[in-house]
């Protein structure tokens, strides 16, 4: 990534990056929006939680402990929980974005997502370092908040009148399976997925998608020991 990207370019680089995952999440917005009224949750605050939170898999389940009739503090605490894995992502991108100022810090942590992250993090990594690089993610950021809020407006919208069994809950996964499979590209990465993915498997019985943080703790240990060993 040249040093002398301007600003405009950088954003829209990000928003590019960014585009083909749209394909994954827009569906998966839509579904939430359904789940979301089917909860309970009244239309206004179903979309001021896709603005607010921001985040597609703690959404739908605050959404289904708000169905079942989870306490609000244990319902907290969960989705604490699984957005945890956003600490990873911050402490990848720290290094190349401690210079900037807090508002910019504040605007960027609010926009770091799993999608954001990925789409943006080869060419934050990249060498030479550019001074605009904070531009890219603050495109692929912004990208996906929109094509979120788009779509959770729209399965608002329709919904009880779209069927809650379109089958369309394929798109979380696809769209994991997007970020990370390009990011595989050296022995202790790929370690690193086989042990995450064969821990969450294994404790995927576990309440509230803790099972989910282990794997990723396992599979941050295993790529880290194989690393070392290189």
């Amino acid at each position: 990534m040249p040093t002398s990207l301007k600003r405009s370019s950088a954003f829209l680089l990000g928003v590019r990056a960014l585009l083909p995952m749209l394909l994954g999440v827009a569906p998966f917005g839509v579904i939430y929006g359904v789940i979301a009224l089917q909860s309970g949750i009244p239309p206004l605050a179903a979309v001021l939680m896709s603005s607010l939170v921001f985040a597609g898999s703690a959404q739908f389940l605050l959404a289904q402990l708000i169905g079942a009739g989870a306490p609000a503090l244990l319902s907290v605490g969960a989705v604490g929980l699984i957005n945890l894995r956003h600490a990873l992502y911050s402490a990848s991108v720290a290094p190349v974005l401690h210079a900037l100022p807090r508002r910019w810090k504040l605007l960027l942590a609010y926009l770091l997502t799993d999608e954001a992250y990925a789409a943006a993090i080869p060419h934050l990594l990249a060498d030479p370092k550019s001074p605009t690089a904070h531009w890219i993610l603050f495109g692929s950021g912004f990208a996906l908040w929109a094509g979120w809020q788009l779509s959770t407006l729209t399965g608002v919208l329709l919904g009880a009148q779209l069927p809650a069994d379109l089958g369309l809950e394929f798109a979380l996964p696809l769209t994991f399976i997007a970020i990370v499979v390009p990011l595989i590209d050296n022995r202790a990465r790929l370690v690193a997925a086989l042990v995450a993915g064969v821990v969450a498997v294994l404790l995927v019985t576990l309440p509230y998608k803790t099972g989910l943080f282990a794997a990723a703790l396992a599979g941050l240990a295993a790529g880290a020991f194989f690393g070392e060993k290189r």
